[in-house]
């Protein structure tokens, strides 16, 4: 009896070990084998060149590959999603301009974590156009003058006024006006402004239907290689999800490095988020997409904004790029 008893004791604990392992195999299974924290993410991205790696990346499928699946919900500035980042309604942002939340994050409003780097400056990625029969020749001509931004003290801004200082100009002598990039070119067609600074593909496509002619190569030295732009979320998010935001990046590391291998990629994927048609889409300038999070560059952004006064005290990196612990 004891023996027989011992028997079935020894046989309910193999069978619970086996139960046990079985169990967490399909957890592991069911998360492509990652492991990961949380399997869906939500990312608001803009309609821009900046945030091809998203679309790269999902058209690849980068990100089930890493265990992940990818809402992507479109928004016309990377501002309006903001409010839904900081309260989690939105996990991450892609295309995100650097500025507004290394702002944010100086103001409190988020505690800004940035998991990988989307787009850096490149020549003529980001121009100012004038009509084709305008007065403005050079960047001194742009003294006095009327110019559209997407956002008020920006990158656009930043990047620019460092150009026009180091061609000698005012920079304060320029009038910036804030009009959503969409609205760009009808806004310099009607006479609204003087110029615009406009990114692609919205650039290519008023040159392509205006004739607008460039003034100002808006990746020129000495903001050239400068990161403008990147997929943004909060510290929150990334300590509660280590795993799952480590997955993220490495999905969309990837992919970057395949926009910046083949721009067929980019252009296979441009029409399905924005406005621009395939014949566009094969002659825009790209940026450069960085396939690493790096530190030396993102200072580079910190020390314009301090020197500009858009931002106070510079911010610890180390606490705002997002680094894997493995």
């Amino acid at each position: 009896m004891r023996q027989s008893g011992r028997r079935s004791v020894l046989l309910g604990a193999l069978l619970l070990v086996a139960s046990l392992a079985t169990g967490c195999g399909d957890s592991e299974s069911s998360d492509g084998g990652k492991g990961l924290e949380k399997k869906t993410l939500t990312v608001a991205s803009l309609p821009l060149v900046d945030a091809a790696a998203l679309h790269v990346a999902q058209k690849q499928k980068l990100f089930e590959a890493e265990g992940l699946k990818v809402q992507i919900k479109p928004v016309q500035q990377s501002i309006q999603a903001l409010p839904a980042l900081a309260k989690g309604d939105v996990d991450v942002i892609a295309g995100a301009n650097y500025v507004s939340f290394l702002q944010a994050n100086e103001k409190g409003t988020l505690k800004l974590s940035i998991v990988a780097e989307g787009a850096s400056l490149t020549s003529n990625m980001m121009n100012v156009l004038v009509k084709s029969n305008s007065s403005i020749k050079t960047a001194k001509d742009l003294e006095g003058k009327k110019v559209a931004v997407n956002i008020l003290n920006n990158i656009q801004s930043l990047t620019l006024n460092a150009i026009l200082k180091a061609n000698n100009v005012d920079p304060s002598k320029v009038t910036y006006v804030a009009i959503p990039f969409p609205q760009m070119a009808a806004a310099l067609e009607k006479g609204q402004v003087d110029a615009v600074h406009i990114v692609e593909p919205f650039l290519s496509d008023t040159q392509k239907k205006q004739g607008a002619r460039v003034a100002v190569d808006g990746g020129s030295e000495p903001v050239t290689g400068l990161p403008i732009a990147g997929f943004v979320s909060t510290q929150e998010f990334t300590s509660k999800y280590p795993k799952t935001a480590a997955a993220f990046q490495r999905a969309i590391f990837k992919a970057q490095g395949l926009a910046s291998g083949d721009r067929k990629r980019v252009e296979e994927v441009l029409p399905t988020y924005t406005k621009i048609d395939k014949q566009v889409a094969s002659v825009i300038t790209l940026p450069g997409y960085p396939t690493s999070l790096n530190t030396t560059r993102m200072q580079r952004v910190i020390d314009l904004m301090t020197t500009a006064g858009l931002l106070k005290q510079k911010p610890d990196l180390k606490t705002v790029l997002f680094q894997p612990t493995s």
